[in-house]
């Protein structure tokens, strides 16, 4: 297991300007992602070192995007002022993880806009929805398709700042507990809402905090 990523939801119309100021603050651009089209979404993508990146996300206005479980977590928590929705972790074969939950993952796709579509599978995504402080999962079916390769880049994710019970992610992730976030520390905090409260970046002009 690895840190994917790391999902910031904003409304449609603060799409442009979020990313704006996000790339300020991290001093990097950040790059059209494209759209989900099973997921009722759209994002821009900053890739960072270490095979992580960013994904600000906003929810598509289309009425067939309404019935899409990610579409409605996403607009949900744009329409409750925005930023961190959750953090997406990435496994090599999401099998054993779709076993161990008792359900089976699900297809993913984003079509980029050079016309490329990215595939991959996920698990969890109605978990996250129930209990923001839990991840889900994510296995690439091509990792070359994978948002950070083909990028090289000074920014770094040092440290998730969380809320909620560590006990309960630990049990979530399995076995390998906390491990796979390697250099990213995991820092846990009290408040009454579960969930990322910040994270945090290394760059090259210093530490940034996001909240």
């Amino acid at each position: 297991m690895q840190l994917d990523h790391v999902s910031y939801a904003v409304k449609a119309t603060e799409l442009a300007v979020t990313v704006q100021r996000l790339g300020q603050l991290l001093g990097a651009a950040f790059v059209d992602g494209g759209r989900h089209p099973r997921f009722g979404t759209q994002n821009f993508i900053l890739p960072l070192a270490g095979g992580t990146y960013i994904e600000v996300v906003s929810p598509l206005d289309h009425p067939s995007a309404e019935l899409a479980p990610f579409r409605n977590a996403v607009y949900q928590r744009a329409e409750a002022g925005g930023g961190w929705m959750g953090w997406v972790v990435q496994v090599k074969d999401i099998e054993p993880m779709a076993e161990r939950l008792g359900r089976p993952a699900v297809p993913g796709h984003r079509h980029r806009p050079d016309g490329t579509d990215i595939t991959w599978k996920q698990i969890g995504l109605l978990d996250l929805i129930e209990d923001p402080q839990l991840p889900y999962f994510i296995s690439w079916n091509d990792i070359k398709q994978h948002p950070s390769v083909g990028f090289t880049s000074p920014i770094k994710i040092s440290e998730i700042k969380m809320s909620g019970n560590r006990e309960r992610v630990a049990q979530y992730l399995g076995d390998s507990g906390e491990e796979f976030v390697d250099s990213v520390n995991l820092a846990w905090v009290e408040d009454d809402e579960p969930g990322i409260q910040s994270v945090t970046f290394q760059t090259t002009h210093g530490q940034v905090v996001i909240d």
